[in-house]
C-alpha cells in the first residue's frame, strides 16, 4: 500500500524594511525632522537605517553621519538600538502565531511563516468557530492540522505594499488556479491589514521554500507570470553570499539566479565553493528546506475565531473553558494527561496575552485547568486588558503524559494524594511556581546536599525517602544549619571519641549522652586532581667547569626540576555524633577531619538541632 504524498509546502515571508523607523514612530509619533539611525563602524558614525522622509530626500544606509548631515542639515541622529528592534520583531512574531504555529525569525528584520495546510481556513471556515487540533504523530502531514490541505500549483506574484491595486488584480488573472490563489490572497490580505494597522511598512511574498519567499520579498521588483520566472529574475544578491563571492559572480557575467540555474553545479562549486551551490538549490527548491520555529510545536492545539471581537474578560474565560473541555476529550482519547496548559488571547489590535498554568500531576479533568486559569488571571499584577476585544483565543497542551485509569483504595488513599496535588497546584498558581517548594532527595551522603528544594509543581521524586526503624529516633535532625556553625570543644575523647563539653553561642553545654560516631567520608571522585607537569627531555650540555668545545656529546646533564604543581586539597572525613546535654537539648555535631591521619587539629561544628 503506497503512502499518501505529503502536501506541497508553502511559506509566507514578511520583510520590514523600515523596522527601526516604524518602532520609533509608534512610540514617539510621526512628527519631527527626518531621522537617521546610526552606529559606530570602523571608527566613524555611519547611518544603518532611515525613516521614509530621509529616504525621500535621497539619503541611503552606509553614509557617514557627517555626509548625511551635509546633504540634509536638519537630519536628526538616533543611536541604533538593536536589542529594542529584536524585541519589537519578537512581538510581531508573537502576533503572527494567529496564522500558523510555525513561525521563525529571519535575520534582523524578517519573519517567515510555514502556512502549509493553514491558508484554507480563511476561505473554507467561518471565523465564528474554528477548531484546530495538532498532534505530533501527524506533524509530517500538514503539521497535523485538522483542516483540509490542498496542493498548491498556482503561479506567483509577491503581494507587497509597493505594488498598486491594479497591478495586483492583473496578476490575479495570471493565476492558473484561481481558487487556491484566492485562498492565499485572503491570508495575505489579512496579514497586510493587521500589520498596516500596527503602523508597519511591509513587503511579503509566497513561495515553495523559505529562502525563495524571503528573497522574493526583499529583491522582487517587477511582475512575473509565475513563481519560477520571478525567482530566475532575482539578482545574485538574493543568495546572501559574502561580498567577495558576489563580486566574482558579477565579474563573470552571472548577474541573476537564472544565469546560475542554467549552468551545471560542479563548475560553480569548483570556482565559487559548495556554499553557492547549496544556497542555489535551496532557493530553487532542488533541496528540501524547512524553517526552525521559535516555539516547539505543541502536542495539542485548539482555537476559536470570532467575527466580532470578545470585549469582556469573563466571556474570554468562558471560551477558554470550552477549549479546556475539548482538550480533555482529546487527552482521554489518547489515554494521557497534561501538566502544562497555555492560553493565548489575541487582541484585534495585534497584541497577544499569554497565560500558562501547571499541575503537579498529569490531569485531564477539565475542572482543574479551568479553575487554575481563573485563579491565575485573578492573581496577575497586570490585569488583562481586552482593549477593542479578542478576535481569537487559543489553548495549547505542550506535551501529553501517560495517564491511565486508577483504582481507588478502600481507605481513599488515592483521593488524598490527588487532593494534595490540587492544593499544591492552587498555591503555586496563586503565589508563583517558585514560592511553593518540595524537597527532592539527591544521590549523595553529604547532609547539606542530600536534598534540593524544587518547585512543588515538578514531578515528585520517584525514590522514597529512607525511614528509620520503627521505634527508633530519627537519624537526621529536622533543622539543619547551612553552613554548619563552628563550636569550641573544651573537653573531648581522642582520637575518635565524642565531645564532653562544648561552647556554642556563648553558652557552655555539658554532654550527658551521645550516639555515634557516624562516619561520612568526602566524595573523592568530585575532587579535581592536579597533574604534575611532565619533565622536559634531558639536554646535552657540558658539566660545570668544562669548556663547551671539550664536550664530546656523551655527557647528559638533566635540567633543574620544575617545582611540582600544588595538589588539590582533599576532602576531610566527618564523624557525626547525636548528643544530649544535661538540660535535655539534643544536637547533631561532627568532627571535621581525622586526628593525625588528615589533620593535627580537627574543628568541631554543630550541623543541626533535634526536636
Amino acid at each position: 500500500m503506497s503512502r499518501p504524498a505529503s502536501p506541497k509546502r508553502r511559506f509566507l515571508a514578511l520583510w520590514f524594511p523600515l523596522l527601526p523607523a516604524d518602532r520609533h514612530r509608534r512610540r514617539y509619533g510621526p512628527d519631527g525632522p527626518p531621522i537617521a539611525f546610526v552606529e559606530k563602524q570602523r571608527g566613524a558614525m555611519r547611518v544603518v537605517a532611515l525613516d521614509p522622509r530621509a529616504l525621500k530626500l535621497g539619503l541611503a544606509p552606509g553614509l557617514t553621519l557627517a555626509d548625511a548631515r551635509a546633504r540634509v542639515p536638519e537630519l536628526a541622529a538616533i543611536d541604533h538600538d538593536v536589542h529594542a528592534d529584536r524585541l519589537w520583531l519578537e512581538r510581531i512574531a508573537d502576533g503572527c502565531d494567529r496564522w500558523t504555529p510555525m513561525v521563525a525569525l529571519d535575520r534582523q528584520d524578517g519573519v517567515t511563516l510555514d502556512i502549509t495546510g493553514c491558508v484554507e481556513s480563511f476561505a473554507l471556515h467561518s471565523p465564528t468557530s474554528v477548531r484546530t487540533e495538532r498532534s505530533r504523530s501527524a506533524a509530517t502531514a500538514s503539521h497535523g492540522l485538522r483542516l483540509r490541505s490542498g496542493r498548491t500549483d498556482v503561479g506567483y506574484f509577491p503581494n507587497s505594499k509597493s505594488l498598486g491595486e491594479e497591478e495586483r488584480q492583473g496578476f490575479d488573472k495570471l493565476s492558473p488556479n484561481g481558487e487556491m490563489f484566492g485562498t492565499e490572497s485572503a491570508l495575505t490580505a489579512d496579514v497586510e491589514r493587521r500589520l498596516a494597522a500596527a503602523g508597519l511598512t511591509l513587503r511579503l511574498a509566497l513561495a515553495d521554500t523559505p529562502e525563495a519567499a524571503q528573497a522574493l520579498a526583499r529583491f522582487q521588483s517587477l511582475p512575473a507570470a509565475d513563481e519560477a520566472q520571478a525567482i530566475r529574475r532575482l539578482p545574485v544578491a538574493a543568495l546572501q553570499l559574502d561580498q567577495e563571492a558576489e563580486t566574482g559572480l558579477r565579474r563573470a557575467g552571472l548577474k541573476t539566479i537564472g544565469d546560475l540555474a542554467d549552468r551545471p553545479s560542479p563548475p560553480l562549486a569548483a570556482r565559487f565553493g559548495e556554499g553557492l551551490v547549496d544556497a542555489l538549490d535551496r532557493l530553487l527548491g532542488r533541496a528540501d528546506s524547512r524553517i526552525s520555529p521559535r516555539r516547539a510545536l505543541p502536542a495539542l492545539l485548539f482555537e476559536r475565531r470570532f467575527a466580532e471581537p470578545v470585549a469582556r474578560t469573563d466571556d474570554a474565560l468562558a471560551v477558554l473553558d470550552d477549549l479546556v473541555r475539548e482538550a480533555a476529550i482529546a487527552l482521554e482519547e489518547r489515554h494521557g494527561g497534561g501538566r502544562r496548559f497555555v492560553g493565548r488571547l489575541y487582541r484585534s489590535d495585534g497584541q497577544v496575552r499569554e497565560v500558562a498554568i501547571e499541575t503537579g500531576l498529569p490531569t485531564r479533568d477539565p475542572a482543574t485547568p479551568a479553575r487554575l486559569f481563573r485563579e491565575r488571571i485573578d492573581a496577575l499584577a497586570d490585569p488583562i486588558d481586552p482593549g477593542f476585544g479578542f478576535d481569537m483565543i487559543r489553548l495549547a497542551v505542550p506535551a501529553i503524559e501517560p495517564l491511565a485509569a486508577t483504582q481507588l483504595k478502600l481507605e481513599g488513599g488515592r483521593v488524598a494524594e490527588e487532593a494534595m496535588a490540587a492544593l499544591v497546584d492552587r498555591l503555586s498558581t496563586r503565589l508563583g511556581r517558585n514560592r511553593v517548594r518540595r524537597f527532592v532527595a539527591q544521590g549523595t551522603h553529604i547532609p547539606e546536599q542530600a536534598a534540593l528544594a524544587l518547585p512543588a509543581v515538578n514531578l515528585p521524586d520517584p525514590a522514597p525517602w529512607p525511614l528509620p526503624p520503627e521505634g527508633e529516633p530519627p537519624l537526621r535532625p529536622l533543622h539543619l544549619f547551612d553552613p554548619p556553625q563552628r563550636i569550641e570543644v573544651t573537653l573531648s575523647e581522642v582520637p575518635d571519641g565524642p565531645p564532653r563539653r562544648f561552647r556554642w553561642r556563648r553558652t557552655v553545654h555539658e554532654v550527658a549522652r551521645f550516639e555515634g560516631p557516624e562516619r561520612i567520608a568526602g566524595e573523592w571522585w568530585r575532587v579535581r586532581v592536579a597533574r604534575l607537569p611532565e619533565p622536559p627531555p634531558s639536554v646535552l650540555r657540558p658539566k660545570p667547569g668544562r669548556d663547551a668545545m671539550e664536550c664530546d656529546g656523551e655527557e647528559l646533564v638533566d635540567p633543574p626540576e620544575a617545582p611540582p604543581t600544588r595538589p588539590a586539597k582533599p576532602l576531610l572525613t566527618r564523624d557525626y555524633f547525636r548528643v544530649e546535654d544535661v538540660r535535655g537539648r539534643r544536637f547533631w555535631l561532627f568532627r571535621h577531619g581525622l586526628y593525625e591521619r588528615e589533620t593535627d587539629s580537627p574543628d568541631w561544628y554543630v550541623h543541626g538541632l533535634f526536636a
